[in-house]
């Protein structure tokens, strides 16, 4: 058992999940949401809470029937592992989907989803889930997004990144895959229009930008439309996964 607490440690550092090409997986929902993807469970550490529960015993005879090795300790013990306060008594060490660029394959009405500098794990574990429920063909993350085998990116997607194509990527490599592929590229501006109203005949890359920073300057230079939610006097700004949620509905629901 002290080679899968050392992984799971390891696991919860950025560094320890790009070198090993691993991540976790915390929780009942979200173990049960990468057995239904069908992604790879390398390990599972449970202990007496997970049985606490019908749906708990459940999962766990789920992981046994999958091969997966089971790795019993008490809950204290797996509370130290944990990155939540409450863990459901399993944690799972997983091989995250690996899609690139070219995965992707827009068509004509696809709409796909690029983060630019979307920092906060929980927004950007939002906004995938949002993305995959409204239909967006896939997620692009660029530099300063949230990195997307992160803990909290994953348990904030509820699954959805087991599911939704997403890759991170640099400005330049988007950029040129997007110029390949025909697609038009859309951002948030606080001076665009209300989205809707335009049919969707190419593929489209909306950008959701940082918060306080906006969209980066080289993909201002490249967009073809500027988006803005219309908002009431005095307010600013929303977050950006509820922003996200918004554009998605109103940007898809053109094709």
């Amino acid at each position: 058992m002290a080679g899968v607490e050392t992984l799971i440690r390891d696991l919860r550092l950025r560094r320890g999940r790009e070198r090993r090409g691993l991540a976790l997986a915390e929780g009942v929902r979200l173990v049960e949401e990468a057995l239904a993807a069908r992604v790879v469970v390398r390990h599972a550490a449970i202990s007496p809470a997970l049985e606490g529960t019908p749906r708990g015993a459940v999962l766990k005879t789920s992981l046994a029937a999958a091969g997966v090795p089971l790795f019993e300790v008490d809950d204290r013990a797996l509370a130290e592992l944990a990155d939540t306060e409450h863990p459901q008594g399993v944690i799972a060490v997983i091989e995250p989907p690996r899609w690139t660029l070219d995965d992707l394959r827009p068509s004509a009405g696809d709409v796909l989803v690029i983060l630019d500098a979307v920092q906060d794990p929980g927004n950007v574990g939002a906004i995938a889930r949002t993305a995959l429920g409204l239909g967006a063909r896939g997620l692009i993350a660029l530099k300063g997004t949230a990195e997307l085998t992160n803990p909290k990116v994953l348990r904030g997607s509820m699954g959805a990144l087991f599911r939704l194509p997403s890759t991170a990527s640099t400005d330049e490599e988007c950029l040129a895959w997007l110029k390949r592929s025909s697609g038009a590229l859309w951002i948030t501006d606080s001076a665009g229009e209300a989205p809707g109203g335009q049919r969707l005949t190419a593929p489209v890359a909306l950008v959701l930008g940082n918060e306080g920073a906006g969209v980066r300057p080289a993909l201002e230079a490249a967009a073809s439309r500027r988006l803005a939610i219309p908002l009431r006097a005095g307010v600013e700004s929303l977050n950006v996964a509820v922003a996200a949620g918004i554009l998605l509905y109103e940007v898809l629901r053109d094709r």
